[in-house]
């Protein structure tokens, strides 16, 4: 059995609910980004204990498909921008219809329907959001963050950081980390 939890965006989002699940003695088999695989199926106590301890940390259970799928594109989103160390060089839409196994079409419209924005944009922002941290940990330069995100040019990833930020990478690299949103705020 598998259960889906909206707003799991990093490690620390994993051990957390490892820390909850033990707590209440819920048996499981793994945690990543989004799901939960149980060994079994917990009781209805067990499940609304569950339930009110993940929304106390700022997560959810999610039990309609569209709420699920949506949660997939996320978690989907997020690992490939966040926790891949190099982009795959093939289209967004192709990407996440071949994993998801549905037509990007479909796939486009509930997410645009239930989030209101494209998952181009959200994409867009986790993408911007990813620039932002490399650049405040200042280790790599702007053309080798380009490159590690997929972005064909760095005058392309400047266009775009300062269309979504109003700023220039490098203005922004002075103003430091408090400019930074949480990734489950975007």
């Amino acid at each position: 059995m598998t259960l889906y939890v909206k707003n799991m965006v990093c490690n620390r989002c994993v051990l957390a609910i490892r820390d909850v699940l033990h707590q209440l003695g819920i048996a499981y088999s793994s945690i990543q980004l989004g799901e939960i695989q149980m060994e079994r199926a917990p009781e209805s106590p067990q499940l609304l204990s569950l339930k009110n301890k993940l929304e106390d940390l700022g997560f959810e259970l999610l039990d309609d498909r569209k709420s699920k799928l949506i949660e997939k594109i996320k978690t989907l989103v997020l690992e490939l921008v966040h926790f891949s160390p190099d982009q795959p060089r093939e289209n967004l839409s192709d990407y996440l219809a071949k994993k998801l196994n549905y037509d990007y079409n479909y796939l486009s419209n509930v997410f645009s329907e239930t989030e209101g924005i494209t998952i181009e944009k959200y994409y867009i922002a986790q993408r911007i959001e990813k620039v932002k941290e490399l650049l405040v940990y200042g280790e790599l330069t702007l053309s080798e963050i380009a490159w590690q995100l997929g972005y064909s040019s760095v005058a392309y990833l400047s266009n775009q950081f300062k269309k979504v930020t109003g700023l220039s990478p490098s203005h922004f690299k002075k103003l430091g980390i408090e400019k930074r949103k949480p990734l489950d705020n975007l």
